[in-house]
């Protein structure tokens, strides 16, 4: 996979996140990394805070991290992840996405659709 390559795929899927902003905001929005939080007081589960991970892209050696907190904050939500996207899967929250088709963008895209909804249910956006 070449530099060019993983550039790519970090400029297509930008535009999915940023679709997001506002209400959600960039800490980091460069070539190589681009993020999005909530910047709102909260309480989860009684803590206090001032901002809330959404999801993020960076760019690593052999391909694109697609960061995605919503499934910390509601484990079913993997349940909506079709097996394109699941095998991508690498942690807990991180896809490691090494080649993008159509299909799997529209899986990433509707990824979103559902995290960001869940995150409006919770107040937190």
């Amino acid at each position: 996979m070449t530099a060019t390559d993983l550039e790519n795929i970090f400029n297509t899927l930008c535009p999915l996140l940023a679709r997001y902003q506002p209400p959600l905001a960039s800490k980091h929005d460069d070539e190589r990394y681009y993020d999005l939080w909530s910047f709102k007081e909260l309480v989860i589960e009684g803590r206090k805070r001032k901002e809330i991970f959404f999801a993020g892209l960076i760019i690593q050696k052999d391909y694109v991290g697609f960061y995605f907190m919503p499934v910390y904050s509601d484990e079913q939500v993997k349940d909506f992840f079709k097996p394109e996207l699941l095998s991508c899967l690498k942690g807990k929250s991180c896809f490691h996405i090494k080649k993008l088709d159509a299909e799997l963008l529209r899986q990433i895209d509707e990824a979103l659709q559902t995290g960001y909804a869940l995150y409006q249910q919770k107040g937190w956006v």
